[in-house]
């Protein structure tokens, strides 16, 4: 383990000691700030909130090539994924010390890593040519922070060629999937409105809905690795690869009226106008009608080329045996990196975290998320390369 890991697993239990809600990620941002201004890089702070973005220019003209990381934490009262903790603590040294916040989903991590890649790359271990563009950015969660951003219209003035970023998945530490063509699903919320006062009309609805659904949240950590392992499975790549998880419940409109209130997750959006229409049946033969409270939030959609493009560098710089290539979109969350790739190409990659062995699960808004900080290092490296790799690929010709 290197001085720059040990310094960036420091800087990860700091993170993670001190979380911060979307749009209050003020120390976090601070202590971002800070490392890359001492890094010599060009920053500018309250982008878009609590936003960061770093600029380390090159020693040769080229392109941009841009990375996002996310700095907020989770509200755990509200946690996504309705998993059980299994009581296993891995964390009792650094824990969280803001009540009901934590970091479930390993943006602490993600922090850390995008930290790390930019000191790599500015002390000039690798060579830059072109221009490197670091995003961190507040208020992933609730998917606002990427679109407050780029309404500043700073990300865009940068203009990167291309777009990456890592998140933790319960892959093994030391690995890294790429999944080109893959993401994750976009975001629909629905609500139907029902004539009367009967709530139970609301809850027949609702899980007439809910029957729409082809996926459900899994209920326990062992099923959600089995879910999981599907995004590896061969024969996953000849077999529909369409998905739809449902949640819903019933509330009571300001005139009070009953409503069932659904959220669906879509994979491929092209499904959504065809789920729409459904539940639009659904509504008006109950003798309701629908609304639209917001507009559906995109998928995130991994450019195919350039996922291919960094599986086939990692498999040379890192070897075969650290490379997955994962073949599904996982159903259970959204991610507003999707409005980085509307404007420009890109990928998420997806770094392992896990470590059966010791029990470190990896697995992203589970309650009892671990992950095992090796893989800071690991990431740190892989993401280092695979940057300094794309400018020079992506280099327009003399």
């Amino acid at each position: 383990m290197t001085e720059l890991d040990e310094e960036l697993i420091a800087l990860r239990r700091q993170i993670h000691r001190h979380p911060e809600l979307a749009g209050a990620e003020r120390e976090t941002a601070g202590l971002v700030a800070e490392q890359l201004r001492a890094a010599g890089l060009e920053v500018t702070t309250g982008v878009g909130g609590h936003g960061v973005v770093a600029v380390l220019d090159g020693s040769a003209d080229g392109p941009a090539v841009a990375y996002r990381a996310d700095m907020d934490a989770v509200d755990a009262r509200t946690n996504v994924l309705p998993i059980p903790r299994s009581g296993r603590v891995f964390d009792e040294g650094f824990a969280s010390r803001v009540p009901g916040v934590e970091h479930l989903c390993g943006h602490d991590l993600h922090t850390a890593i995008g930290v790390g890649v930019a000191r790599t790359l500015a002390r000039g271990s690798e060579p830059v040519r072109g221009r490197l563009v670091f995003v961190f950015q507040p208020a992933e969660e609730p998917l606002r922070g990427a679109r407050a951003m780029l309404e500043t219209g700073l990300v865009q003035r940068l203009a990167p060629r291309e777009f990456y970023a890592v998140h933790c998945s319960p892959f093994p530490a030391g690995t890294i999937a790429v999944s080109p063509g893959y993401g994750l699903p976009g975001l629909d919320h629905v609500r139907i409105v029902l004539p009367g006062g009967d709530d139970s009309i609301a809850a027949a609805v609702a899980s007439e809905v809910a029957a729409l659904g082809t996926v459900e949240f899994p209920r326990s950590i062992d099923e959600y690795h089995a879910r999981f392992r599907t995004l590896v499975a061969p024969q996953i790549a000849a077999t529909d690869q369409g998905s739809v998880c449902v949640a819903h419940w019933t509330a009571r409109t300001a005139d009070g009226h009953p409503a069932a209130e659904i959220l669906l997750r879509v994979w491929p959006q092209e499904r959504l106008p065809e789920l729409r229409a459904r539940i639009e049946r659904i509504a008006v033969a109950a003798g309701g009608h629908v609304e639209h409270p917001v507009d559906p939030f995109p998928a995130m959609v991994n450019s195919a080329e350039l996922s291919t493009a960094a599986g086939r560098y990692l498999t040379t710089a890192l070897g075969p045996e650290s490379v997955v290539w994962a073949r599904a979109s996982w159903p259970f969350n959204c991610e507003d990196f999707a409005l980085f790739l509307n404007e420009a190409p890109g990928a998420m990659l997806y770094l392992g975290v896990a470590d059966t062995e010791t029990g470190i699960n990896g697995a992203p808004h589970a309650p009892d998320f671990a992950a095992d900080e090796r893989a800071i290092g690991h990431g740190v490296r892989a993401m280092a390369g695979l940057l300094t790799h794309r400018l020079a690929a992506s280099r327009p010709s003399s």
